[in-house]
């Protein structure tokens, strides 16, 4: 058994952490108000604090003063209720230089406390020394940081300030005169000439260590935080990492009590009953008002000196007799002791837990497991209360006994396997509960003659066994179902059962508490930080009155109490004893219950979005690169004088008036992208000249997407290459027969925006999206047809701002994401194993850097290309029905009664429309002769002769068109029409009556122009008027799904304030009836009102150009983006009935769906396996919309969609204020196919219009598994299936110097043919990886097919481990030798090879040597100019690169 120190002799670690980590708490108030505004989610903060400007301290010092230094001091501080909280941060002294302070500390906070109200006050302190060797502390000025704004919804607003500072001690704002005072700069004085330079930024890295860390603590980032990782700069909350958590197993848990815990427990309530009684009035009832102890509770939970690492978990302990001990595990057979209740010497003796307990542990010697026993009092409620005093009438309350602390990992561990026994402590020491505990003091001057322990001999203790759960084996079904029924085993017992053998009770002893059922918090209704004893109290925690609450009914069912046992509110664990018998089934368990979801964590990584981790586009290349580049002979971008655009620099912050935009007299735009150079980065797996060839793909605004043609990286063999500054390669086209442009070098694409381009009011938005957005990039190896990264760029250095022409230089890195697993050692059990749960990681590899050439001309506006929607009012979202003058008086049909109608819709059009397919020519000559008929001729009754006439007229005008047409005289030709004419009189009768009705529905048709784009609603209201004296209910019915009617009252008001629609709001104005065609309105006569109409569709083409490159032709090296418009929403005509109570309809909006593109905000593209379920998650950005309108309510809410209905797209917030990840189920499909669709995220209630719009590309891969070991090639064999034609085929691999494919070259593939390909896999780094392979048709750029590599990489087993030292820094390096010696009897050749042919060389990469001689290997160590460490393998491989030993050699440069 191992025994632990005292709580005296406790190490300084976890004592030192918890001392100094002890705070003081916000205002209840604060925290209640910002509950009540929904911040109940703690958010992290970083506070940069530069320097201080102190000109008013003094310059001069004298000899005493030569040695005074400056603190600066933080505290976080409530101005509304005048309240310091948190814990006061101090600075590392400094010294004054030049009136400058510099501190340059930077500062980590979580809160959730973001209200105006909440500040942080500095303070500048000078520190002197005294002879004594103490300091003396005197303030020399202090300011105020505001961290929030006076808006509830915002949050912390970023970027620098400059603080002003104050005459005084921040303790003149706790004076009453500065109370409810909402600008301090009236009251407090400024102190001239001396500012504070600091910086606020938003932290969300902060939140992952959340639990390690309390809320409203200022910290630096070399804080000792037991739990997270050190950091090797110094800063670890920067980029926090966690340490590990482990399982481990708390069992064989028991508490003793001194002298006894009969004793203890009798004399425990002696002192509260005698307390009780003191305090009480007297009364008849007094004797009768006994304080017993209900239950006996164990916290136990997990302490880093800071704070819990999660809620503590609380147990019921049950009292065992002499000998009795807990469970030994969870997987014993017997969990139950049964106790005979006439037995009276086995009186209990010690607390014990029936069960064990699962704790979660990081291997860190300040962490600490904390326990804390309490017991929970009943006492009776008396009638002053106005409750029945009945026996079940009790109030309970809590009460801390005794604590303990116990750091498994302090040194010497040697409690693995063994059993622990700790010293329980009591009195008024501090906890980290912050309870008081009951006294050991108190009990001994109040106890019995007998003394309950001799001084230093016994002591109160816990006894248990810790085991880590790894070792363990997962427990069968038939323990967990008998861990399941603990829980609800005792809350099915009778409250007047006894659940233990009756205890012997002397005549002097006060009255037993009765075992009872047992009370959750939830039940309780107090918490742990309920009043404890206090003789200093007036009123006493058991004269409380308490809510009927308190009393569970006896006839309780136990689905109720075992769920409010299982709440997660109350987080208690009912352990308990088992009492049912061996092999009997609980009814429950027959039946079937429902299985419980639990949290679940998906296994893959999110794929995060861009947000704000835009690649950096500052200029990192050297003078020399820049100058290669200028000297290339780019096309200058100059404006229409010919002068040069001014140049922007990147890197300044980009200024932006709407105004000086709208006013610019150029109102047309040019936007130029030219492509200049790509910059290789040297990569393991691929060679030097990687890549060779490539292309881009990339879309601007609405226009559709670009494919660029193929570009040749061209490098300049005169310039000397440095490893470190690798000149940038100069892009050129490449024509079709494969040769290189010779004209001017880069790639140029232009796009043309303008008032004949734009929509009416677009405008805006089309500067909003420059100034806001950055366009991503897709950078191609046009070889490979592999994706070689993605980039994006910041297109607010486009705004002209004014200016004629701008231009500005970007460099930017292309980015890409690797899915490592953790290594593996290779071993024989893992042969043949799956290694699917391994945990993945995503790195992010910088593949090159891109150099491009943004611009923009401004251009006068051509008035032929104007629309001439431009000169009209902007478009409103009312729609007005034109008015009829009179009615249909008969006769005539023509359009001179009916005012406003369209020319194609009069009445000539109707009555003369005839079948069109059988005689074309008929129908459009009459149309074209119609003007010469007089209305009077089609007035008169139909006949043949009037039918001849026409006819006539119209071979009139074809004889005059043709001089070679006779006159229409010939009776042959007379005949023929006759008898034409004949054969359509029947199809003519019939659409007399379609074309009357049609030309009366156009009467009272209102047409409207609508255009729409992906996933936006567009608002109209319809101004309905009942024409009749007689009310009328109108049915509402749509012919398309898309355009409907809003009848949410508050969805109505949303779209009314987001449009500025001014009409009137009418609340529960429709009416909804199943079986009906759409809602109904009621009208009275004569009476107008506003129908609201809403069109939004979600779904698109996704058409889709082919993967590969494009053969535009080059001309000047410039590229024109076309105007055709894919992948957008399908025009269409709806038409909206208004149908009275006849079915007849009374008036019909027809709006016409004019599609517009839409902005893509981000692009993805992710790979997978063929013919399987695509599942990924992908993580919201956490922006907010300052467009959102409607209330808190609406604020928050985020939803999405998907253009494709056959893809399942879905978002769901699990745990409020963690990030938010959009879940994606997409079908799959065949190699190499390529799906295409869009997701629209909504962050407004009504999904009015997406913040976003991604566009996601999922390219489906056939899948390869290779398992093999580093350094050793492994083959594969593929089958490649031919199609329809004879194709020219070359494979490509992502990683050529690590996967080999054969054959190599090109080669032919017939129709309908099988080729087999081999693969020759040789990693160099273990774990699991993606690599991909491209079966690509050379004459035409296209895919043929496409395979997806997952290799699960394994270590291999060292042969022997070697150690070396080389010098840092000379550039010499250093030489070393290893003895090889062939174990074969026959002569061998041997290859050497290594994990770093950068780091390590070898004299021979290849050698012979006969059997049994020994070699020497000779090593090459190449220089580093920084000490480290690095493990370098060294394989010994055969001709066939099977290894054959493997040396580590660990390389330490000093």
């Amino acid at each position: 058994m191992v025994k632990t120190e005292d709580m005296s002799t406790m190490a300084d670690g976890w004592r030192e952490i918890f001392e100094r980590s002890r705070l003081a708490p916000p205002p209840s108030q604060t925290v209640r108000l910002a509950a009540e505004n929904h911040f109940t989610q703690s958010h992290g903060f970083q506070l940069y604090l530069s320097r201080l400007t102190a000109a008013h301290l003094p310059q001069e010092m004298s000899e005493g003063e030569q040695d005074v230094t400056y603190q600066l001091r933080v505290t976080l501080f409530d101005r509304k209720h005048q309240h310091f909280f948190g814990k006061t941060w101090k600075s590392r002294p400094q010294r004054m230089k030049n009136s400058k302070i510099s501190f340059n500390e930077v500062l980590y906070f979580h809160t959730s406390l973001r209200l105006p109200s909440t500040v942080v006050v500095l303070e500048l302190v000078s520190l002197s020394p005294r002879p004594d060797s103490s300091q003396c502390a005197s303030g020399r000025g202090f300011t105020l940081l505001e961290l929030f704004t006076n808006r509830p919804e915002a949050q912390a607003t970023d970027g620098d300030r400059r603080l002003n500072l104050h005459h005084g001690s921040p303790r003149s704002l706790l004076h009453p005169l500065l109370k409810d005072t909402a600008d301090y700069s009236s009251v407090l004085k400024i102190i001239d000439g001396a500012h504070f330079d600091c910086a606020v930024k938003n932290h969300p890295a902060l939140l992952s260590m959340k639990h390690l860390l309390p809320e409203n603590v200022l910290v630096s980032g070399d804080e000792n935080i037991p739990g997270l990782a050190a950091s090797p700069t110094g800063d670890a909350l920067l980029k926090p990492q966690l340490l590990k958590m482990l399982p481990f197993t708390l069992n064989r848990l028991t508490i003793s009590l001194q002298p006894s815990l009969e004793k203890f427990e009798s004399q425990l309530l002696q002192l509260i009953n005698a307390d009780c009684h003191n305090t009480k009035q007297p009364g008849p009832e007094g004797a009768q008002m006994t304080v017993v102890i209900q239950e006996r509770r164990l916290h136990v939970g997990v302490h880093n000196g800071w704070c819990f690492l999660d809620k503590p978990q609380v147990v019921v302990l049950e009292a065992l007799a002499s000998g009795a001990r807990g469970r030994a595990d969870s997987a014993s057979k017997h969990g139950t002791l049964v106790k005979d209740s006439s037995a009276t010497s086995s009186l209990p003796q010690t607390l014990g837990l029936r069960s064990s307990l699962e704790l979660r542990l990081t291997n860190h010697p300040a962490l600490a497991i904390i326990f804390q026993l309490e017991c929970v009092f009943s006492v009776p409620i008396g009638r002053e209360t106005m409750l029945s005093a009945t026996s079940t009438s009790r109030a309970a309350f809590l009460q801390c006994l005794r604590w303990g602390i116990w750091r498994p990992f302090q040194e010497p561990a040697d409690w693995r396997g063994e059993e622990t026994q700790l010293v329980l402590q009591g009195g008024a020491t501090p906890n980290p509960h912050g309870v008081m505990v009951y006294s050991t003091e108190m009990s001994a001057k109040t106890q019995s003659p007998a003394p309950l322990s001799a001084p230093g001999t016994a002591q109160d203790t816990i006894t248990f066994r810790l085991s880590s759960s790894l070792e363990k084996k997962a427990s069968s079904p038939k323990a967990s179902l008998r861990t399941k029924q603990e829980g609800v085993s005792r809350l099915r017992r009778s409250p007047s059962s006894p659940s233990q053998g009756q205890k012997y009770i002397s005549p002097a002893s006060p009255p037993e508490s009765p075992q009872g059922p047992g009370l959750s918090l939830s039940q309780l209704a107090v918490t742990s930080r309920s009043p404890t004893i206090s003789h200093s109290s007036s009123v006493l925690p058991w004269q409380q009155s308490f809510p009927s609450l308190l009393h569970p009914s006896p006839l309780a069912s136990a689905h109720q109490l075992s769920h409010v046992a299982c709440s997660g509110v109350s987080n208690i664990a009912h352990l308990e004893v088992n009492l049912q018998r061996e092999g009997e089934v609980s009814p429950s368990a027959q039946e079937g219950e429902q299985l419980q979801e639990l949290p679940f964590t998906p296994v893959h990584a999110p794929v995060i979005t861009l947000g704000m981790n835009v690649p950096s586009s500052c200029s990192v290349s050297s003078r020399s690169s820049q100058a290669h580049l200028y000297s290339a002979g780019f096309p200058d971008i100059v404006d229409l004088s010919g002068q040069v655009a001014e140049v922007l620099d990147p890197t300044e912050p980009m200024p932006f008036d709407p105004h000086r935009e709208e006013t610019d007299l150029l109102q047309g735009n040019l936007l130029v992208f030219q492509f200049l150079a790509f910059t290789r980065i040297p990569m393991a797996g691929v060679g030097a000249d990687w890549p060779d060839n490539i292309y881009f793909t990339f879309q601007f605004y609405r226009f559709p997407p670009v494919t660029s043609q193929r570009l040749k990286l061209l490098t300049n063999d005169k310039v000397q290459q440095k490893v470190g500054d690798p000149l940038p390669c100069v892009l050129a086209s490449i024509n079709k027969d494969g040769t290189v442009n010779s004209g001017s070098p880069g790639l140029q694409v232009q796009f043309r925006v303008d008032d004949g381009f734009l929509r009416p009011g677009e405008k805006r938005w089309f500067l909003r999206y420059l100034a806001l957005h950055t366009m991503h990039i897709d950078i191609w190896d046009s070889d490979s047809l592999l994706l070689i990264g993605s980039t994006a760029i910041e297109l607010k250095y486009m705004l002209r701002q004014g200016k004629a022409a701008v231009q500005a230089l970007h460099e930017v890195e292309v980015l890409t994401t690797d899915y490592v697993g953790e290594d593996t050692l290779l071993t024989s059990a893992d042969l043949g194993r799956q290694s699917s749960l391994t945990p993945m990681t995503v790195h992010t590899i910088v593949r090159g850097r891109l150099h491009i050439r943004t611009g923009n001309i401004g251009c006068p506006v051509d008035p032929s290309r104007r629309r001439p929607a431009v000169m009209m009012p902007s478009h409103s979202h009312i729609i007005t029905p034109r008015e009829v003058t009179g009615s249909f008086r008969g006769g005539s049909l023509s359009s001179r009664n009916i005012l406003q109608l369209n020319a194609r819709n009069t009445a000539q059009a109707h009555r003369l429309e005839i079948d069109g397919d059988r005689v074309p020519s008929l129908r459009r000559d009459i149309r074209a002769d119609a003007a010469v008929l007089s209305e009077h001729s089609l007035n008169e009754p139909d006949s043949e002769r009037r039918k001849l006439n026409c006819m006539a007229a119209v071979h009139q005008r074809e004889a005059k068109e043709d001089a070679k047409a006779t006159k229409v005289t010939d009776w042959t030709k007379e005949g023929r029409l006759v008898k034409a004419l004949h054969q359509i009189k029947p199809s003519e009768e019939r659409s007399k009556a379609e074309g009357i009705a049609n030309m009366l529905s156009q009467a009272i048709t209102t047409q409207h122009v609508l255009y729409a784009s992906l996933g936006s609603a567009e608002y109209l209201e319809f101004v309905l008027k009942n024409p009749f004296n007689v009310p009328q209910t109108v049915t509402i019915h749509s012919d398309d799904p898309e355009l409907s009617v809003i009848t949410n009252t508050e969805e109505w008001g949303y779209f009314k304030a987001l449009t500025k629609t001014p009409t009137p709001l009418e609340e529960n104005m429709f009416h909804l009836e199943d079986g009906t065609p759409g809602p109904s309105v009621y009208l009275r006569p004569k009476e107008s009102i506003h129908i609201p109409l809403k069109y939004q569709s979600f779904l698109c083409d996704h058409t889709m150009a082919l993967q590969g490159p494009s053969f535009l032709p080059t001309g000047k090296g410039s590229q024109v983006a076309k105007k055709n418009l894919p992948n957008i929403v399908s025009a269409k005509t709806i038409k909206v009935t208004f149908s009275a109570e006849d079915g007849k309809p009374m008036a019909i909006c027809q709006v016409n769906v004019e599609p517009t593109p839409h902005v893509i905000d981000q692009t993805f593209r992710l790979y997978h396996p063929e013919l399987c379920f695509l599942k990924k998650a992908i993580r919201l950005p956490p922006w907010h919309d300052p467009s959102t309108v409607g209330g808190p309510n609406v604020k928050g809410h985020i939803s999405v969609r998907c253009s494709d209905p056959n893809i399942i797209c879905q978002t769901r917030m699990l745990v409020p204020g963690e990030p938010q990840d959009v879940y994606l189920k997409v079908p799959g499909s065949p190699s190499p196919h390529i799906k295409m669709f869009f997701v629209m995220v909504f962050t407004d209630k009504w999904t009015a219009a997406p913040s976003q719009i991604w566009q996601i590309y999922v390219h489906f891969l056939e899948r390869v598994d290779v398992s093999c070991v580093t350094g050793q090639r492994s083959c594969q064999s593929l089958v490649l299936r031919g199609k329809q034609a004879i194709r020219k085929v070359k494979c490509f691999s992502s990683h050529p110097q690590e996967v080999e494919v054969d054959p190599e070259g090109v080669f032919a593939l017939p129709p309908a043919a099988v080729q087999e390909l081999q693969l020759k896999v040789q990693p160099w780094r273990a774990g699991s990886r993606f690599l991909y392979v491209n079966a690509v048709d050379v004459e035409h750029r296209r895919l043929v097919t496409a395979w997806l590599l997952c290799l699960n990489v394994h270590r291999p087993v060292l042969s022997k481990a070697f150690e070396v030292c080389v010098p840092v820094g000379g550039g010499r390096g250093s030489s070393r030798k290893i003895t090889y010696t062939n174990p074969y009897t026959s002569s061998r050749t041997f290859v050497l090879r290594s994990d770093h042919p950068d780091l390590l060389q070898f004299k021979e990469d290849k050698f012979q040597i006969g059997g049994g001689e020994s070699y020497t290997i000779g090593l090459r160590f190449a220089p580093s100019q920084s000490p480290g460490s690095v493990e370098i393998l060294v394989y010994v491989n055969n001709l066939e690169e099977k290894t054959e030993e493997t040396f580590c050699v660990k390389v330490n440069y000093s």
